[in-house]
Order: structure tokens, then C-alpha cells, then sequence
């Protein structure tokens, strides 16, 4: 049976999802674009340290994904 799919991958993918957006836009739309890939990588980066994620916040509330810790 498989499993659900936990928030944390949840943020993985969507993360990998936007980075790979963001640079097909950076090569066909507009340079400026570049800065969407910073802003994933950097919120990235914070939530490595402050456990804070917006985009989990967001996915726990609209999508009901939970934690993997909750699994249990």
C-alpha cells in the first residue's frame, strides 16, 4: 500500500518545482527571473535553521498534509 505523502516531501517537491520554473522562465522570459530562484534557495536555507516554512504552513491548512512526526 503506499503512503501518503508527508509535508515534508510535500515542501521538497514544491521547492524542486519552483527552482526548475523559475530558471525555464530566467531562460525564455526574463533575466529578472533569476530572482525567483534566489528567493526559493534563501527560504530554503532559513527554514533549515528556524524550522519555519510558509509553504507548509499553507499546505497543512489547505491540503491537510501532515507531518511526518504525526504519522505514527
Amino acid at each position: 500500500m503506499k503512503k501518503p505523502m508527508t509535508l515534508e516531501h510535500a515542501v521538497e517537491a514544491f521547492a524542486g518545482l519552483m527552482v526548475l520554473l523559475s530558471v525555464a522562465l530566467t531562460h525564455y522570459v526574463h533575466p529578472g527571473f533569476v530572482w525567483l530562484t534566489v528567493f526559493v534557495g534563501a527560504n530554503l536555507f532559513q527554514q533549515a535553521f528556524t524550522g519555519f516554512c510558509p509553504a507548509a504552513i499553507v499546505m497543512r491548512r489547505l491540503f491537510g498534509i501532515e507531518p511526518a512526526c504525526e504519522r505514527v
